[in-house]
């Protein structure tokens, strides 16, 4: 990572719900509400947005957990606003605090974990696989 980042770091994203982030499965409509697999997809997206511009040109982040709580429902058109704000930096772990508010009110918050590898060690992983 680069000089400068830290603790501290933030980063904010706004969202507006479409039917495409509705809760579904297996193409099945449950609820016509934002989903919580689409509220796990904007945590972790919010939180890459912190080390983005602080990766050295051979450093990548990966995701290494997600635990977030969904306390309440949001509807179409709504707009949510995501805030991750980096709560830990250790070596090669960057651990995220992020909050989801729709119309000022918390409909989610929760912890991501990412891990910064080099990149050519991630291509070694994806090799192995293949």
């Amino acid at each position: 990572m680069r000089n400068g980042f830290g603790v501290g770091i933030s980063a904010d994203m706004e969202v507006t719900v479409t039917p495409d982030m509705f809760a579904s499965f297996n193409g099945e409509l449950v609820h016509p509400v934002y989903s919580t697999v689409s509220m796990v997809y904007h945590m972790e997206w919010v939180s890459r947005q912190t080390i983005l511009s602080h990766l050295k040109d051979h450093e990548e982040g990966m995701g290494g957990a997600v635990a977030i709580k969904h306390v309440a429902p949001c509807m179409e058109g709504d707009i949510i606003k995501f805030t991750a704000t980096v709560t830990s930096y250790r070596k090669d772990t960057v651990i995220t605090k992020v909050r989801a508010e729709c119309q000022g009110t918390l409909v989610g918050h929760g912890e991501v974990k990412q891990v910064i590898l080099r990149k050519d060690k991630i291509a070694s992983f994806i090799d192995r696989k293949n």
